[in-house]
């Protein structure tokens, strides 16, 4: 089973050939600047398209504490993002109370462990949107 740094590896090396579907759903690799390290950091994450050129994902940690991704956007909010083979420039914001709800149903559809990661969670769990910039690519 792919996993973390492997996970990132193989997805890059084969353009999401090996990675992008897992374990019965869809994966992202999200590449965040660290806030303290200034570090890029690569993250394998579940996805749902949520418009043209918008993926959803959730701050999930498995009902832990914000995960560090989640953390660097906040302070960073500018992220790269790859689909497939297809690497690109994001914005990334938390979803609002109007969008959530809907987004949620989605995420869940595809991984019904969020809802058990939000019971035990002293947290609300956000999603999060990284909104395509298509001025932005990536050399």
């Amino acid at each position: 089973m792919l996993f973390g740094a492997e996970h990132v590896k193989r997805y890059r090396e084969t353009g999401g050939k090996e990675g992008h579907d897992w374990e019965g759903t869809t994966t992202l690799i999200l590449t965040t600047t660290g806030r303290k390290s200034g570090e890029e950091r690569a993250t394998p994450l579940i996805y749902r398209e949520a418009g043209e050129g918008v993926y959803a994902i959730v701050a999930s940690n498995g009902g832990g504490d914000e995960p560090a991704w989640f953390l660097n956007i906040a302070e960073r909010p500018e992220v790269t993002v790859q689909v497939w083979d297809d690497e690109f420039v994001a914005h990334a914001r938390v979803a609002d109370a109007s969008e959530k709800p809907e987004l949620w149903k989605s995420l869940t559809a595809t991984w019904p462990a969020y809802d058990d990661y939000q019971e035990k969670a002293t947290r609300e769990i956000p999603v999060v949107l990284l909104e395509r910039n298509f001025a932005g690519s990536v050399d």
